[in-house]
């Protein structure tokens, strides 16, 4: 069956879809030994030799789903040009590329999920699927309702933050808990909401993300494999190509 190169480069795990695209446009991936640059070639992944850097790609890898309790000062993707440590430090243990899915800040920690399966990872981080992030967040002060309420009408980048979910988890002498589910990822969207309100983010850990929980048993720095019911729960929400409420 032909499939277009840059899935077939993906679902292999050793790149994203947008980054095989790069791949293929630089004349680094060839198919039964011809260079291909044009976008939408297709191929046969069971009957074609696809290569990348003249290096044969994986047909058929196993996939792993990886849930991870990401630590503060830690950065959320495979290589840091500051040299500051990174996700990838703490999977040494796989020998597969993981790619991560919902990038958190460096300051900032909890839920990420990590797979070699590209599809997903593409699918999960596309904007139509609206998936859900939950956070609980820590504020300085005690802001009340009425402040809180003004979140959603919070200009960024030139639009509203839009919809949001929130509730004050509770009241610690000078500082408020706050529980915040939003539908969107922008750049340090959560600290420049309460920077606008007044009232800065102290600590931020997502602890939700779509259908999935952040493990309660997960220590900041570990992982473990998502169970065969919440990959399931994942294809579902993808396939039913809808927004997800938690």
């Amino acid at each position: 069956m032909l499939v277009r190169l840059q899935k077939i480069l993906a679902d292999s795990g050793i790149t994203s879809r947008r980054k095989a695209e790069e791949l293929i446009r630089n004349g680094r991936v060839t198919i039964n030994g011809l260079v291909v640059t044009r976008l939408g070639t297709k191929a046969d992944p069971n009957k074609d030799s696809i290569k990348v850097d003249n290096k044969a790609i994986q047909k058929h890898p196993s996939k792993l789903y990886i849930m991870l309790n990401k630590p503060r000062g830690c950065v959320s993707t495979l290589s840091d040009p500051e040299g500051r440590k990174t996700i990838a430090d703490l999977f040494r243990d796989i020998p597969t590329r993981l790619y991560p899915i919902g990038r958190l800040d460096y300051d900032t920690e909890g839920l990420m999920i990590l797979t070699n399966d590209g599809t997903i990872a593409h699918l999960l981080q596309h904007p139509r699927h609206n998936i859900s992030r939950t956070y609980l967040v820590k504020v300085k002060g005690l802001p009340e309702r009425s402040v809180l309420n003004n979140l959603a009408s919070i200009q960024l980048d030139g639009r509203p933050v839009g919809k949001l979910k929130l509730r004050v988890h509770k009241k610690i002498t000078q500082n408020t808990w706050i529980e915040l589910t939003i539908w969107e990822g922008r750049n340090r969207q959560i600290k420049r909401m309460f920077e606008a309100i007044k009232y800065p983010a102290l600590k931020i850990k997502r602890i939700g993300f779509g259908p999935l929980k952040l493990d309660r048993n997960l220590k900041p720095g570990a992982y473990r494999f998502l169970t065969v019911g919440e990959v399931k729960m994942l294809n579902y929400i993808l396939s039913q190509n809808s927004i997800y409420f938690t």
